[in-house]
């Protein structure tokens, strides 16, 4: 019997130890994030969401690679009757809109795979547990999608052209339909998208917003589905990620470093999901997150690897400051 099988075999008596209230123990099990492949159950789901994710490396590279049109909107705006600047500054922001239309357009794609993935992860008989036991390479995505995710929000938080852009971009074109002045930025982007695209850009952590929007959606449209069906979903999935982080026998099984940061990634996205999805949220003290353990986890890391994390937990949760959070979280997010 090969490897894969014999975890395969495993999980199902490891990850019901997740279902023992005494999470204090911490459930012994070891998921693996870097080997996961889809069985034959899996593969429909599995092969229509890889479609989607084989795109988001690209995308977090040309997120990453966005210099903006600062200096050119800069020379525009200063001498507003300079031709040549005028057209330069348009000339410089229309391919930069074009990424930014791809971009919005991807997390559109991210949501129909969160839908699927949802879908494939909470359906009944099974519980999340067992889902997760039986369809690891999905729970896999599903991770990969929020490790996505929070990069994606991380790197446009840090970039400010973006929304300068765009709203030059919008300015001048106002300005171009005011006297009648052809635009082939136009075609690229008409009103409609870019009313869009521009409450997209306007949140902080967008590709969030769009995920936990999504899952309240999926939640809303399966209402003959218990919603602790997704919630322990995603209750589990952190309860994963903490005690792979935090057993050092589990953490040295990783190949890669990179994996490390990876389950740290998903287990703030997962928190942050549920915060937005349960009634309670995260933070109350009924929720099934262990939210001390998890910051604890995140805490016990090098501070300039986890700041990020840290203030998606602070400033993009729904629940942090409710009275139902106890004040020993608060003080450990300070």
């Amino acid at each position: 019997m090969d490897f894969d099988n014999i975890w395969y075999l495993n999980m199902g008596n490891l990850l019901k130890v997740l279902t023992c209230t005494d999470l204090e123990q911490g459930p012994n099990f070891f998921l693996d994030f870097e080997n996961a492949q889809p069985t034959d159950s899996e593969r429909e789901v599995w092969d229509q969401v890889n479609v989607v994710l084989k795109d988001a490396r690209g995308i977090l590279d040309e997120l990453q690679a966005y210099r903006g049109a600062g200096e050119e909107i800069r020379a525009a705006i200063q001498h507003p009757n300079d031709e040549n600047l005028q057209e330069k500054a348009w000339s410089a922001v229309v391919p930069l809109v074009g990424k930014l239309k791809k971009f919005y357009e991807f997390s559109q794609r991210l949501e129909a795979a969160l839908h699927g993935l949802l879908g494939a992860l909470t359906s009944t008989p099974y519980s999340p547990t067992q889902h997760l036991e039986r369809e690891q390479a999905l729970a896999k995505q599903f991770a990969e999608i929020l490790h996505f995710t929070l990069r994606f929000d991380e790197l446009k938080m840090t970039n400010p052209a973006i929304q300068n852009d765009f709203s030059y971009y919008r300015r001048t074109l106002n300005r171009m339909r005011i006297n009648n002045v052809p635009a082939e930025g136009e075609n690229e982007v008409n009103n409609e998208l870019a009313n869009r695209m521009s409450l997209f850009y306007a949140e902080a952590t967008p590709m969030l917003k769009t995920l936990s929007d999504a899952t309240t959606k999926f939640v809303s449209e399966h209402k003959n589905l218990p919603i602790e069906n997704t919630t322990d979903c995603l209750s589990t999935m952190a309860s994963v990620c903490r005690v792979m982080l935090e057993t050092p026998e589990y953490r040295s099984r990783f190949a890669s470093e990179e994996t490390a940061s990876f389950c740290l990634r998903v287990m703030v996205g997962v928190i942050i999901l549920y915060d937005y999805v349960h009634p309670v949220g995260a933070f109350a003290k009924t929720s099934k997150m262990d939210m001390k353990g998890c910051i604890k986890v995140l805490r016990d890391q090098p501070p300039n690897s986890v700041e990020g994390l840290l203030n998606a937990l602070r400033y993009t949760t729904k629940h942090l400051n409710d009275e139902t959070t106890s004040k020993q979280i608060r003080i450990m997010l300070q």
